[in-house]
């Protein structure tokens, strides 16, 4: 199967390029809100789109991603939270095992089930595991996956999970603070993990600024992912994708 995405994000990652996604929630995003950020986000030269979320209510991810491809030709990852969001109109899948948690369904049950229609799909799919990061306020991910996240100062408990998933084969680790967070992943966890695994390393979740963005960049993130602050004030498209292409 083609792997050209993967491929170009562990590129860059060789050639210390830093990676900037949007996060587009279909719960969240109306059609004309979209159309706004594609313009913004084509503009400010953004690298990634990843559609998903961890709670679904309206299902228009086929839509958002025709959307999407229909005005722009950057690259649309699903970030999917149940097999119901998977839409072979994206380019690549993160394949999520919630590696955090001790929830065996999201860590195998659910890709069980998933297998035979992911496959047939088409999609470029990328085996990621996920890490849930307690970021100061319940998440829905963290209530969806009945899970704990890893406590914000336990980097050693965050090193020894994104080494094991990445022992298991994994290509990728996300670090997620999740939607709405009160709290960024601080720079020493980011900087413990990037130092001690090989595969990229994707940050998202409570990022509002350019400097924090360039912070978790420095510390060691690949790809920084940007989805709430931005639904807020979309001109932080611009200032963000601007401080980290600069890194």
């Amino acid at each position: 199967m083609d792997q050209h995405i993967y491929q170009q994000i562990v590129e860059r990652k060789q050639n210390r390029q830093k990676s900037f996604a949007i996060l587009i929630d279909p719960d969240k995003m109306q059609k004309t809100d979209i159309e706004k950020i594609v313009w913004q986000a084509v503009e400010a030269k953004v690298d990634y789109f990843f559609v998903g979320g961890s709670l679904v209510v309206v299902n228009t991810v086929n839509e958002n991603i025709q959307q999407i491809k229909a005005n722009c030709t950057i690259p649309v990852i699903l970030f999917p939270g149940a097999p119901s969001q998977v839409s072979c109109y994206a380019d690549a899948l993160f394949f999520l095992s919630l590696i955090s948690g001790r929830n065996a369904d999201l860590l195998i049950g659910q890709h069980v089930l998933s297998a035979p229609m992911i496959k047939q799909s088409g999609l470029e799919i990328i085996p990621t595991g996920y890490m849930v990061i307690d970021g100061g306020a319940p998440t829905s991910v963290s209530y969806i996956a009945n899970t704990a996240p890893i406590p914000a100062d336990k980097s050693d408990i965050a090193l020894c999970t994104a080494m094991a998933g990445e022992m298991l084969g994994l290509k990728l680790i996300y670090m997620d603070a999740g939607s709405g967070a009160l709290n960024a992943i601080s720079e020493k966890m980011i900087e413990r993990v990037a130092k001690n695994i090989n595969v990229p390393l994707v940050v998202g979740g409570g990022i509002t600024t350019p400097e924090k963005a360039v912070a978790n960049c420095k510390a060691g993130a690949d790809v920084i992912v940007v989805g709430n602050a931005i639904e807020k004030n979309i001109s932080l498209i611009k200032e963000i994708s601007t401080a980290i292409h600069a890194v």
